[in-house]
């Protein structure tokens, strides 16, 4: 189905607990309280330059006066899964509260016993289709896949998929992240695979693998996790990355080097990621505070400064709350105008033919 940019969202009202504003406040004000008691939030996955992390984690610490442990902040959705599980029995800071996953992964988690249900206060303004109906998860931003480009390397950089396997692009093109465990590189491979479908989602998963195998046999696949740093470095000077986070490099490279950032014609993926609270979080109630400022109207609005767009996104367009500047840095809509994202369901069959088919079809090991 097409993505629409204008996601479904009344204003997001009290209604999710119920009664008035005066009890809705009281209930904030224990959850704060037994917050406080707690002391620690254990986050994972949650890199400072991604969707504008660094400065949410920071504004939660100073607001509320929890330590924030900050674990693996490279780790891919499945490193996620894999800390929950093996973090059970664990109470310290190495057991994560919270998590934030590749849309797929919530319900698989779910599905294992893995999550907490929990509805935020602005619940109501979350799209339906992108929440579980329980609260064990819900949808937190969105991008698409981009070309993140070293344009002192690369001067003419490539304007969709098909030109990846250009031979002037020999050891340049990376993905970033291991497709058998991120979801971020899971979905490169999708995007690449549904231009080589034409647009069939059914198709892009095993076209997507083919079309990694050729660009691997031609020698232009650099088998390395791509980040800002192998990008300026040269290294991988051609990155599979979401547009938010290329966007943010772009920023923080500060034109060493310069950066350009190519939606593709075709095959333009639209990834939502989603957060949860961990089944055997040592913190719950520190976790349920997270989730309060990650989708207040602060909290989302600090995704969109870290160029994600966030779930509630046209919920605060409608209510004027998003500032004029932050709106024009914003990439124009006709980006996402042909923007594809799959179902759940699409999701989870995609996710699996990726990572059970990657060994095989493509036979790249990726190193970190």
């Amino acid at each position: 189905m097409k993505l629409k940019i204008g996601f479904l969202g009344s204003v997001a009202a009290l209604a999710m607990m119920g009664g008035s504003a005066l009890a809705q406040g009281a209930k904030m004000d224990a959850l704060v309280a037994e917050a406080k008691k707690e002391g620690e939030l254990t986050v994972i996955a949650l890199a400072r330059d991604w969707c504008g992390y660094g400065a949410m984690i920071d504004s939660f610490k100073a607001k509320y006066g929890i330590k924030v442990n900050e674990l693996n902040p490279d780790a891919g959705s499945g490193d996620e899964i894999e800390a929950i599980k093996a973090n059970k029995n664990n109470k310290g800071p190495q057991a994560p509260d919270v998590i934030d996953v590749g849309l797929s992964f919530g319900p698989s988690a779910k599905a294992e016993g893995l999550l907490m249900p929990y509805k935020v206060a602005t619940w109501d303004s979350i799209p339906a289709a992108h929440k579980d109906a329980d609260g064990h998860w819900y949808g937190d931003y969105y991008g698409v896949l981009s070309f993140q480009v070293n344009s002192d390397i690369v001067k003419t950089p490539p304007a969709d998929w098909a030109d990846l396997l250009k031979p002037e692009f020999k050891n340049s093109v990376a993905l970033a992240g291991d497709p058998r465990a991120s979801s971020q590189a899971i979905q490169g491979v999708v995007a690449a695979g549904l231009a080589a479908a034409g647009g069939d989602v059914s198709k892009a998963g095993e076209a997507g693998l083919e079309f990694f195998s050729k660009l691997n046999k031609a020698g232009n696949f650099v088998p390395v996790i791509g980040k800002a740093a192998s990008l300026a470095q040269g290294a991988t000077p051609i990155i599979i990355r979401w547009d938010y986070l290329a966007l943010s490099d772009r920023d923080t490279l500060k034109g060493n080097p310069p950066v350009a950032v190519v939606v593709p014609k075709t095959g333009v993926l639209a990834g939502v990621y989603v957060q949860a609270i961990s089944a055997y979080a040592p913190h719950p109630n520190a976790a349920k505070l997270w989730m309060e400022h990650l989708y207040s109207d602060e909290g989302q609005i600090g995704f969109l400064k870290g160029y994600c767009h966030p779930i509630r996104f046209q919920n605060l367009v409608d209510s004027k709350k998003i500032p004029d500047e932050l709106m024009k840095k914003l990439p124009p809509a006709e980006a996402y105008a042909k923007a594809v994202v799959p179902t759940i369901d699409q999701g989870a069959a995609l996710k699996d033919t990726i990572t059970k088919g990657w060994d095989k079809t493509v036979g790249a090991n990726i190193q970190k």
